[in-house]
């Protein structure tokens, strides 16, 4: 029996299932036939008796594609006494938003309450969320927003704080085989047609879909329409799956948080001298189309950031790559890629060079701007050479030690150090050379470093 929900100006009867996807056909009506999410909606837990007390507060729900947000939405309102208005972010526009919460006001004002789902709200701009603001403050409408993006970055701060964001994870692939197992042998999934599959291939398909219960249900529909129907069942085999499956459905959106997961994932992998783990993640970011460019120009911080002097070839290993990825491109630059991701890993480390910058850009972000002292000045006019520019200037490449005493920093922070060597590869034969620099200039040493 097709349930009606309670409707007025925008809301609309559920739509038969009849001419669904099979991913429309499997939706559960109620939390028993929900997949996953058990820290969410197991026995006793908060949005489980929410749901069931029809307590709904305003919320938004958070997860990755295929996890259950929209399917949550539909059980809400199957349960809610409230009014339930669906409404797309996407196809949805602002003179639409205007009408419904008039609606929701005057329903408020006669005791009746409003929950509205908002699909996709990432793509409503701020501007476009201050509409619902003070509608959810005054109660006309309870707020149900789905996104995939994280709503720290993509929900107004006002709005997010007057909702309880509940983050749904990916469904494991026992989850999914479950889901997959229901739809060939329950009466939802093809209730004309008897599918012949084996669980080893249900096992694929789950492990293919990543955790997208989506994925999984169209992976499986479109195996079963290219099979030919014998007697009215039809047997699938891996074929049908191999042909329907060209490419594995790996989470990653390059202008979402899972793009600046990965791209964090692989610079602590290298960070942490873990060679493995960081060609895995840059194969990730290699199989999902990443802009070979932003990985190389990502790996060049990182030989200055990590590495620094420790192993100054690091630095020409990076920029190479960048070169290599520009003229090359996909698939001819992955060698370069791997080959300098390796290498950075096994680097020894330093920060040492980001941190003298660090400083130095503090003393002069924080400081009144030093003059530079009149010996080093550039002394290009009579005048400026009347002046004392490039007075008493000491060449160091004339002397035979190639150094000199001569300040070169402003007197006010004559003894300011900036760059101090670590203990790791080069870095020891440049802290050596340093300190005895630095004692030779300060009069501790007789004779300067060679």
């Amino acid at each position: 029996m097709v349930q009606t929900l309670l409707f007025d100006d925008y809301e609309k009867p559920v739509e038969s299932t009849a001419n669904m996807p099979l991913a429309g056909r499997m939706r559960p009506k109620d939390l028993d036939g929900f997949a996953g999410q058990g820290h969410l909606i197991g026995e006793g837990r908060i949005l489980r008796n929410m749901i069931e007390q029809d307590r709904i507060t305003s919320m938004i729900f958070w997860g990755p594609p295929g996890v259950g947000k929209t399917t949550l939405a539909n059980i809400v309102a199957n349960r809610t006494k409230a009014v339930f208005v669906n409404y797309s972010a996407v196809t949805g526009g602002s003179k639409e938003v205007k009408e419904i919460m008039s609606a929701a006001e005057k329903r408020r004002q006669t005791g009746r309450r409003t929950v509205l789902f908002v699909d996709e709200i990432h793509r409503f701009n701020k501007a476009q969320q201050d509409a619902f603001l003070p509608y959810v403050e005054k109660g006309s409408i309870i707020l149900i927003g789905a996104t995939t993006e994280n709503p720290s970055f993509e929900v107004n701060s006002a709005l997010l704080s007057r909702c309880k964001v509940f983050v749904l994870e990916g469904l494991t692939a026992d989850d999914i085989f479950g889901l997959l197992k229901r739809a060939v042998t329950g009466p939802e999934g093809f209730p004309d047609l008897k599918v012949n599959i084996g669980d080893d291939i249900l096992r694929i398909i789950a492990e293919y879909a990543n955790g997208d219960a989506r994925t999984a249900l169209n992976t499986l529909e479109a195996a079963v329409a290219d099979c030919t129907v014998k007697d009215g069942s039809v047997t699938v085999t891996k074929k049908e799956i191999a042909d329907c499956v060209s490419k594995r459905s790996l989470l990653y959106d390059k202008n979402g948080e899972e793009h600046y997961n990965i791209i964090s994932a692989l610079h602590k992998s290298m960070r942490n001298s873990d060679p493995d783990a960081a060609v895995y993640w840059l194969a990730r970011m290699i199989d999902a189309g990443e802009d070979p460019l932003f990985i190389s120009r990502r790996l060049i911080e990182f030989a200055g950031d990590d590495v620094g002097l420790a192993d100054p070839t690091a630095q020409m290993m990076a920029t190479s790559c960048y070169y290599a990825c520009k003229n090359m491109g996909y698939p001819d630059c992955r060698y370069a890629l791997a080959e300098t991701v390796m290498y950075l890993a096994l680097a020894p480390r330093s920060n040492s060079t980001a941190m003298a910058i660090d400083r130095a850009l503090h003393d002069v972000r924080t400081r009144p701007a030093d003059p530079v002292p009149l010996h080093i000045r550039n002394a290009s006019t009579r005048l400026m050479k009347d002046l004392g520019y490039g007075k008493e200037y000491q060449y160091a490449e004339g002397t035979e030690e190639k150094i000199t005493k001569m300040q070169c920093l402003p007197d006010a922070l004559k003894d300011r150090r900036y760059y101090e060597p670590g203990n790791k590869g080069s870095e020891v034969y440049y802290k050596k050379r340093l300190d005895a620099i630095r004692d030779w200039r300060e009069g501790k040493i007789p004779d300067p470093p060679r």
